[in-house]
Order: structure tokens, then sequence, then C-alpha cells
């Protein structure tokens, strides 16, 4: 099974919301439904040498039936920050095939093969929902929902870290590479920028949404101040929260840094 790529693979979240793509598929269609209710608890796994398998619930919240089918991908990050996958069998699980006649619930179970490394590992799970034969009829369509559930593997020892590199102001565009060089995965919550006068006055905050950093992956931030906040910027702050830390880095500016790109 091959499963399409988004810009961040299938989102964290209860399990049957769609990715981007598929609402705005959901939202210029004439008359679309989709297929199946159902959701996922937990959302990931975490493993390791104390726990080397784990089970999630699948759960049918409607009364119709519902196929779903599983395919285990290991989960990487290229040097954009940009999510990729590829199908493995590191991941040992069963079933491979559920079926719902009606509303229920049923036990998908994981493992992995082998020691940690000393790198954490991370793949996605997937559930991809089965259309049923004669669903899409007319204008109506039958939209395949699939939900990525994460699976980390934790190394025997952890080093978690992150720190911000490469702070530029060109054009009045700020950026920062936020950057993970630990040996596990970091949860970004917010990247925020906060430019401020030669008083340290804040006269500038924006602040951006955040997505998975892999461990030994970068991903680069930016923002454009308004030309006439810029030219009173004397610094910008990039400070980055996570789920397990936070950290920051700072860049000094003049003036000539607001002028044309």
């Amino acid at each position: 099974m091959t499963l399409p790529e988004g810009p961040h693979g299938a989102r964290d979240a209860r399990g049957i919301i769609p990715t981007l793509l598929l609402l705005l598929l959901y939202l210029t269609l004439p008359v679309s439904a989709l297929s199946g209710e159902w959701r996922v608890t937990p959302i990931r796994l975490d493993l390791g040498k104390d726990a080397k398998s784990g089970a999630v619930t699948i759960i049918n919240e409607s009364d119709g039936r519902l196929q779903l089918q599983m395919a285990a991908f290991e989960w990487t990050q290229d040097a954009d920050g940009k999510d990729r996958y590829r199908e493995t069998d590191d991941i040992l699980f069963f079933p491979k095939i559920m079926i719902f006649d009606r509303r229920g619930e049923k036990i998908l179970r994981a493992g992995i093969k082998g020691p940690p490394s000393a790198k954490e590992k991370t793949y996605r799970l997937f559930a991809e929902e089965i259309p049923e034969p004669g669903q899409a009829q007319g204008a109506r369509v039958a939209i395949a929902v699939r939900f990525g559930l994460p699976i980390f593997v934790k190394p025997g020892k952890e080093d978690l870290r992150g720190e911000v590199s490469e702070l530029t102001l060109t054009g009045g565009t700020a950026s920062g590479t936020v950057r993970n060089p630990g040996n596990v995965h970091l949860l970004v919550r917010a990247v925020h920028f906060r430019g401020k006068d030669g008083s340290g006055r804040e006269i500038f905050s924006k602040e951006l949404g955040g997505w998975y950093l892999l461990a030994g992956a970068e991903r680069t931030y930016s923002a454009d101040l308004p030309a006439e906040i810029c030219r009173e910027v004397a610094r910008v702050d990039v400070e980055v929260r996570t789920d397990t830390l936070a950290f920051a880095g700072t860049l000094g500016v003049d003036p000539s840094m607001c002028g044309a790109k």
C-alpha cells in the first residue's frame, strides 16, 4: 500500500479529522459525505526497552459498516523538515484489516522488532478506510479517511535538546532555523517572533504554529515585519515552545536589514 503524502502527513487529532486536502475537497463538492465516523485512542504509542508493544482502540461511532486496512511506514523528515514515509516491516501489527458491521470497538496491537538504538526511531501506523462498493453514487462522493498513528521507539538514553540558529532579517523578513540536535523528537507548539526597540519595548509580535520535529531535523520559520515598524526594531527574539522544553535565539538589527530583498 502506498499512501499519498501531505505537507505534514496525517495530523495528530481525534482519529477521523481529515487532512487539509481532504477538507478542501469536501468543501468544493456539490454533495459529499464522509464514509464513516470512527476514532482512535490513544493517538500515539511510545515504545522502547520497557514497552516493546502497545495497543490502541479503534471505535466505530456510526451504525454503518466500516472496513479499515492497516499499513506501517517509517517516518523521517527531509532537509526542509517535511515529512517523508517509506513502507516498512519494522513494526509488527495485528490485525491488518478490521471490519465493523455497526457500532463497536476493536483492538489494534503493534510492536517493534529488535532492541532500541542510540537515536529514536519514528513510524506511523496508518489506518485507512475502505469505502463500501456502491457508496459513491451520482453527486455523492465517498472519501476514504485515514489516520496515521505516531509510534516513537525511544533510545536507550534520551538526549532532549533544541536550538534556534541562522537568524536573519533581510528585506524586512525575519527568519530563524529551529533545530533538533538531540536524539528524540520535539513537538513544536509555537514559534514566536518578537521585535523590540532600543528601549526593549515590544513593537512587533507574530506567532506561528509548529509540528513534530524529529531527531536531527530542522525547519525554517519566517515572519514579515511591516516597513514602518522594521526600521524601529533593534532586536528580534525568536522563542520556541515545545511540549517538553522552551528555547530561543536573538538577532541584533540595524535599519539596513529592512531594505529591498
